[in-house]
């Protein structure tokens, strides 16, 4: 909730100013995390994966941007649903976001340790004290330490890159170097069977999931109907090629049971590449792996801060109790809200598994995205002579009510049976707790164009985006535009 600077829009955003919002929706340190998870149980044919469950990011998020569009509200999915089913299917909904944020954010302590794992050996017992440092170090700097945390994180954003761009070239010229070894990794090509497709398409699809949390401000956009679903696919065809690229390496620098055993598969990457020179191996071991945890790191936090923002915008909407739109007295930041959304994803983290965290996380957005492609057809409906209609009609929203169900039925049955009970505890909470009736002094701050423009120019900030914003300006400068954006400094 806090501010390092007032955000000021010169113009309204062009599509390249948009990408750069999409990309930084959708790609933070998730590839370390979900990179050959699907080769790990379908071999090189995981390569095909990334690119299909990118197209069914697009449809998806095109669905989400023409909600967005008709009614561009904080909290997304759960306002769309209300808008055409009521309150409480509303607050299913966004307690089914809310929720599977919270299964993401217990992603990343695991993912942590794992890497923390490949450079410094640890027992079972420290490795849970180590899960619980990293959330507590999350916990402290959204509580008292926002603003510098944030700028530190931009700081060190060319550092979080720099390993995958060490990882990508060297392994792209290893590859060219010794051609026969890398075809040997690609054979077979495909392993395991439907069921195991089907896994590896969720665990996947998890690392294209954030859109459901950008902030697209339609009503600063140039021409929207035709600006956002372009600056959708151009950022969507961004975050798969990083994707798939970055995978291509891997698997072509390793053989296949290597990698179905690696916990750290950038590193065991790396270590194959520079294995020739004990130097070049140690460093370039080091590099990526201090990459990887900064990065983790830096996710983690971003993450807890949508999330929390999704809690505190439940909250003073009446859907959630007010607890969670609580603002510590000196810090201004919803101090218990926090306190909860990090113990839970701590409790996540220890008791569960990588593979079950992202499933139940997968699930709960295919909820998500279901009702949200449901929404967009009765907006339509509703709203058919507006001058925000966009031109697919019902085709898109279609055929994401198709992919969200496709997501649901390869999740496995512990995980989708969690995930409902789980979908369940909120109907007592909605019926005794939810007060169900807004802040409008929260609710004003919250919504106001300050605070929307300075959460869309943040996300515009993050990891790959960041480059993608510097050359877009370097363009504009050739170009004599100005910059959309300016960021007035608090005196």
């Amino acid at each position: 909730m806090s501010k390092t600077g007032r955000v000021i829009l010169r113009r309204q955003l062009d599509t390249f100013d948009v990408t750069s919002l999409v990309v930084g929706s959708i790609i933070g340190a998730d590839i370390y995390v979900a990179a050959a998870l699907g080769a790990k149980l379908v071999g090189p044919a995981s390569l095909a994966l990334w690119v299909v469950a990118g197209v069914m990011a697009i449809v998806i998020a095109l669905s989400f941007a023409y909600c967005a569009t008709v009614l561009p509200r904080v909290g997304g999915p759960y306002s769309y649903v209300k808008e055409v089913a009521g309150q409480f299917n509303g607050f299913i909904v966004g307690w089914a976001l809310l929720l599977a944020e919270w299964s993401s954010l217990a992603v990343f302590p695991v993912a942590f340790t794992q890497y923390f794992l490949s450079l410094v050996k640890f027992d079972e017992q420290s490795q849970i004290v180590l899960k619980g440092v990293f959330i507590l170090a999350v916990f402290a700097t959204n509580i008292v330490g926002v603003k510098l945390a944030g700028r530190f994180n931009d700081s060190l954003t060319v550092g979080k890159l720099s390993p995958l761009l060490l990882l990508t070239v060297s392994g792209l010229l290893f590859i060219g170097l010794k051609p026969e070894a890398a075809l040997s990794n690609f054979q077979p090509f495909l392993k395991g069977d439907g069921r195991s497709l089907g896994q590896a398409l969720v665990l996947i699809f998890w690392a294209y999931a954030g859109f459901e949390l950008s902030t697209l401000p339609a009503g600063e956009i140039q021409k929207p109907r035709i600006t956002i679903p372009k600056a959708i696919v151009m950022g969507m065809l961004i975050v798969t090629t990083f994707y798939l690229v970055t995978n291509f390496v891997i698997v072509g620098v390793v053989d296949q049971d290597t990698l179905a055993s690696s916990q750290a598969p950038l590193i065991v990457a790396t270590s194959k590449i520079f294995s020739s020179s004990l130097t070049l191996l140690q460093v370039g071991v080091l590099i990526v792996g201090i990459g990887a945890l900064i990065s983790i790191m830096g996710a983690d936090e971003s993450g807890t801060i949508g999330t929390s923002r999704l809690a505190f915008a439940m909250s003073v909407d009446g859907l959630l109790p007010h607890v969670f739109s609580r603002l510590h007295r000196h810090f201004r930041t919803p101090y218990i809200g926090l306190a909860l959304i990090c113990s839970v994803a701590f409790i996540a983290s220890v008791i569960g598994t990588l593979t079950a965290l992202i499933n139940a996380s997968v699930f709960l957005l295919s909820v998500v995205y279901f009702s949200t492609c449901l929404s967009a057809i009765l907006l339509r409906r509703k709203r058919l002579s507006e001058s925000h209609e966009f031109r697919w009609g019902r085709a898109v929203p279609t055929l994401g009510i198709v992919f969200s169900l496709l997501l649901m039925t390869q999740v496995e049955t512990q995980q989708i049976l969690t995930a409902c009970f789980l979908l369940a505890i909120g109907i007592p909470l909605y019926a005794f707790f939810s007060p169900k009736k807004e802040l409008p002094e929260l609710r004003d701050v919250f919504l106001s164009r300050d605070a929307i423009l300075r959460r869309a120019y943040d996300q515009g900030e993050k990891f790959l985006a960041y480059p993608i914003r510097r050359i877009n300006w370097l363009i504009y400068r050739a170009k004599r535009v100005s910059r959309a954006w300016h960021i007035q400094e608090n005196s």
